[in-house]
This record gives structure tokens, C-alpha cells and sequence, in this order.
């Protein structure tokens, strides 16, 4: 489990690919400092499974359904990515419930000025926009933001200062690919609501129960 909360941008220093999987080598310094092998390291949004710690580097195996699902298999040999290492009890939640199992990708497709910040525009699938509401949480690439907007086809975010030296969000280009992960509490909402048992959450149910 994670918070969204970015510790530091790593470097992807190679990727081996497979027939439909691939390996990652990444280097970075905070993240590895108490991590063994077997832990989990959120990578742009990504939970992977520490394999290998050799020095400022680290290694990850990347499945077929990660490579189908996340933007992981559009990198290359220098990218700069956003670390967070899985959250213990007693951290501080500064960000929101992410899981870093990814729901799909969107698309960068502008950036806007605002003073001080910056309004990234996501375009994004319908399958995914469902789950995104004003003001609610996403994480994109691993990063916990607040939805400003949404709209038919994608929704925007507000980058501050900070966020823009500690994330990688802002040095991407428009077209680029991000990973989102949509809030949990929506998803199950939505399987309560459409289950077939006795269980479903509707108007009757509620009714029953005094509500």
C-alpha cells in the first residue's frame, strides 16, 4: 500500500526485454536505504517487487499484464521515474489510498500556466473516467493529485512548485503516456451497487436496514 507521497526520482539505467516481459535495473538512493529484497517500490504508480540491490541500484521484473496495462513499457535507458516506497503503520498520510495496480493509461494533452501552477489536461479513457470525479483523488505515474475538472473525454490537475521538483509530471511531453490509478472507494462502490446477491446496496437494502 502507498500514499502517493513521490520520495525521490530515480533513474532507469537499463531495460531487458523479454518475449512479453521485461526487466528493469533502476538506480536511486532514499528508497533503497532500509529496503530488502522481496519489498515493494512503487515505480511511476507501478508496484514491483524488489529482486535484486546492488549498490545505488535496484532490479524489478515486469509482467506481460504490467507491460499491457502501464505506460512501464514505453521507457528507455535514462528516463527519470517517481519512487515511493510501500507506506508502514505509523507514516504519516499525506496523499490517499493507492495501491499502485494500475487501472490504464491516459495521455498528456497540455499544460496550462496558472501562476504559480501548472494545469496538466489528461486525456483519458471512458472505462477509467467513470471512476474520476470533481475535486476526488488520482494518482498519475505514482503521484497523489486532486482532480480539478473532468469533462467527456479527460480531467486536469494542478501542479504546484513543489510537486514539479519532486515529481517527474511537468518534464514529460504532450502526447506522452502517464499510468492512472483511479480511487479505490469508487471501484467498490460501483461492485456493491451492480452485485447480483442479496447483498446489493440499493434502495431497498438501505430501506430495510433503517436508512
Amino acid at each position: 500500500m502507498f500514499t502517493g507521497i513521490i520520495e525521490e526520482k530515480g533513474i532507469l539505467k537499463s531495460i531487458q526485454r523479454g518475449a512479453k516481459s521485461a526487466q528493469l535495473i533502476i538506480s536511486a538512493k532514499d528508497v533503497l536505504e532500509d529496503t530488502k529484497l522481496g519489498d515493494s517500490i512503487a515505480t511511476n504508480g507501478v508496484c514491483l517487487t524488489v529482486t535484486d540491490k546492488r549498490g545505488d541500484t535496484f532490479s524489478v521484473d515486469v509482467m506481460h499484464e504490467t507491460l499491457a496495462k502501464s505506460s512501464l513499457g514505453d521507457l528507455k535507458p535514462g528516463d527519470a521515474l517517481n519512487l515511493e516506497r510501500a507506506m508502514r503503520p505509523t507514516d504519516r498520510f499525506g496523499g490517499h489510498i493507492v495501491s499502485g495496480h494500475i487501472d490504464g493509461t491516459g495521455t498528456i494533452r497540455r499544460f496550462e500556466k496558472d501562476d504559480i501552477a501548472t494545469w496538466v489536461y489528461i486525456q483519458t479513457p471512458k472505462n477509467l473516467l467513470k471512476y474520476i470525479v470533481d475535486k476526488g483523488s488520482i494518482a498519475i505515474d505514482g503521484i497523489s493529485l486532486t482532480v480539478g475538472n473532468v469533462n467527456a473525454d479527460g480531467f486536469n490537475v494542478s501542479i504546484i512548485p513543489h510537486t514539479k521538483d519532486v515529481t517527474t509530471l511537468l518534464s514529460k511531453a504532450i502526447g506522452t503516456k502517464v499510468n492512472l490509478e483511479c480511487d479505490i472507494i469508487g471501484k467498490y462502490v460501483e461492485k456493491l451497487l451492480t452485485s447480483n446477491d442479496e447483498t446489493k446496496l440499493d434502495a431497498s437494502f438501505l430501506k430495510k436496514h433503517g436508512f
